[in-house]
């Protein structure tokens, strides 16, 4: 969509406003100027055939140069999205028992890990990607980078461990984060965390405090709650059921005005990524396009200058 920088330059096109309407008046009103002739055969024989439309084409092409570039005036542009150099991604992987569930196929982890791979290949080289896992506690296995070699490992490397610290996770990831260069900037990057869960939370700090934080430091938490209700594993020889808590994932990404997903599936799960990855850590830019505006008052002045040679022998 194209908007003005500087609107009030509009103004310019009130007198090219007025020149056309004088045109248009002196056009109708040509009659009463012209000459009385009474013996018309001999008019129609001396005096040369009309140019009809023709004859206004010239002086159409030379107000439309006028318009636009009284539209240049006021700086056109359009909107483009641009990645931001220090854009931060933290990836937040459970690895709780739980995610052995085999509700999903093959497991939930390994589910999970394929379709992690997937958003860390989609997302522009530009963002910065760390990568942590949580269980009990939370650790950074990757801290912010552009090696996704590194990450892609890391997530081919993630073993399962007892217990959910969903807002331990938040925590260390909002470390990560802090951790990225200011490169000559003030304050964090701008960042969002994306935290993918099965369970809920026994371990460490509440998700409600982990939620607080992350609004503080103006980090947008988005939550997958990925796995089924039906979901069960085998811990210690007792089968037990391991359904989604919901309920926390949502509250934590709405608290942060982060997304919250359900993935049931590993194409749910891949979707979800895929739509992450086109919302995070882009700017809108205006892009100037006035030469755009300058080239098309250059077209229209030839196209005038050049029909009236053709039609009337005169520059104008």
């Amino acid at each position: 969509m194209i908007r003005f920088l500087q609107p009030w330059w509009l103004l310019a096109l009130l007198p090219v406003l007025a020149l056309a309407a004088l045109y248009v008046w002196r056009q109708r009103h040509r009659r009463a100027y012209a000459m009385r002739f009474t013996n018309v055969d001999l008019l129609r024989a001396l005096a040369p055939k009309g140019l009809g439309w023709r004859r206004h084409a010239a002086a159409t092409a030379f107000l439309l140069a006028l318009v636009a570039l009284a539209a240049g005036m006021a700086r056109p542009a359009v909107d483009t999205q641009e990645p931001l150099e220090r854009a931060t991604v933290m990836l937040a992987i459970d690895v709780s028992l739980s995610m052995q569930a085999d509700d999903v196929a093959p497991n939930r982890l390994e589910a999970a890990q394929e379709a992690a791979k997937q958003f860390v290949g989609e997302l522009p080289e530009s963002y910065n990607l760390g990568l942590v896992s949580f269980a009990k506690s939370a650790n950074v296995l990757v801290a912010p980078t552009k090696d996704r070699e590194a990450v892609t490992a890391a997530i081919d490397g993630l073993t399962l461990a007892e217990a959910t610290a969903t807002g331990e996770a938040v925590f260390t990831c909002l470390e990560a984060i802090r951790s990225v260069p200011a490169d000559g900037t003030a304050g964090i990057p701008p960042a969002r965390i994306v935290l993918l869960s099965d369970g809920f939370r026994t371990s460490g700090r509440s998700v409600e405090e982990a939620a607080a934080a992350a609004q503080a430091a103006n980090v947008p938490v988005s939550t997958i709650a990925f796995g089924t209700d039906s979901g069960q594993v085998d811990i210690n020889g007792q089968p037990q059921r391991v359904p989604v808590d919901r309920l926390a994932l949502a509250q934590l990404a709405e608290t942060t005005e982060g997304y919250f997903y359900e993935a049931a599936s590993v194409s749910e799960l891949k979707q979800v990524y895929q739509d992450m990855g086109s919302s995070i850590g882009f700017r809108t830019e205006p892009r100037e396009i006035t030469q755009w505006y300058a080239g098309v008052a250059l077209l229209f002045a030839l196209c005038a200058g050049g029909l009236s040679l053709l039609w009337s022998s005169r520059m104008l």
